[in-house]
């Protein structure tokens, strides 16, 4: 797989709580170096970087209900409009874990459909947390996310005990329709690794090691 296919797919990600200005610039920096698709940050930076990757094609990723998603409803919308009015064009909101495994589906159902209400066009990524899930459950708030009007399923915060798997990837493509898109993230730290989820199905990678992605790809290319 050529490495310009790999590095268009990656979200550069830097959602540490105690990210500082210098990192995020340099996070837009290395973005416009290595052609990434996007730079994933906390709402916090959203206006920042949205300034330093003014004129480049690089968007701007922004999180909402982050990490456990379980705020209120009304908080999740707001929190992902204000991203999208201060520059963001796509939001990566945590789906409601804790409702979801209630069984209150319903509720999950209505916050996904709050937040794309809100944020009109941009793009609406659903992380469902795979690692707390069965493959049932996993099929299920797949379809949920579908319904809601999402536009991706991504399978995990890397805050959680486990991240993306191959076997995840491929059971979302597999249950999704045509139209849904797939983000993996979460532990994917190599260019074997994201090479081999792109092959499984992912559309988007989501990492904080787009760097030595990058360069590893660049190196096994001489």
């Amino acid at each position: 797989m050529e490495i310009e296919e790999v590095l268009k797919r990656i979200d550069h990600t830097l959602l540490k709580s105690n990210a500082s200005s210098r990192d995020i610039a340099r996070l837009c920096e290395e973005a416009k170096k290595y052609g990434f698709h996007a730079v994933c940050v906390n709402p916090y930076y959203v206006q920042l970087a949205s300034k330093l990757l003014k004129d480049t094609e690089i968007r701007v990723c922004s999180v909402v209900g982050f990490p456990l998603g379980a705020t209120f409803i009304e908080i999740k919308a707001e929190e992902a409009e204000k991203a999208i009015g201060l520059g963001a064009s796509e939001i990566d909101m945590v789906m409601n874990i804790s409702a979801f495994k209630s069984g209150d589906l319903e509720y999950v159902r209505k916050e996904i459909k709050s937040v794309r209400e809100r944020i009109g066009d941009a793009i609406l990524k659903v992380i469902i947390e795979c690692c707390y899930l069965t493959d049932d459950e996993k099929i299920l708030a797949a379809k949920i996310c579908e319904e809601a009007g999402a536009d991706y399923v991504k399978t995990s915060t890397g805050f959680g005990p486990g991240g993306a798997t191959l076997e995840d990837v491929k059971l979302l493509k597999k249950v999704l329709s045509s139209r849904m898109k797939v983000k993996a993230a979460g532990g994917i730290r190599t260019f074997e690794q994201a090479v081999r989820f792109i092959e499984a199905g992912a559309d988007r990678i989501g990492t904080s090691s787009g760097v030595k992605i990058a360069e590893e790809g660049l190196k096994s290319r001489k």
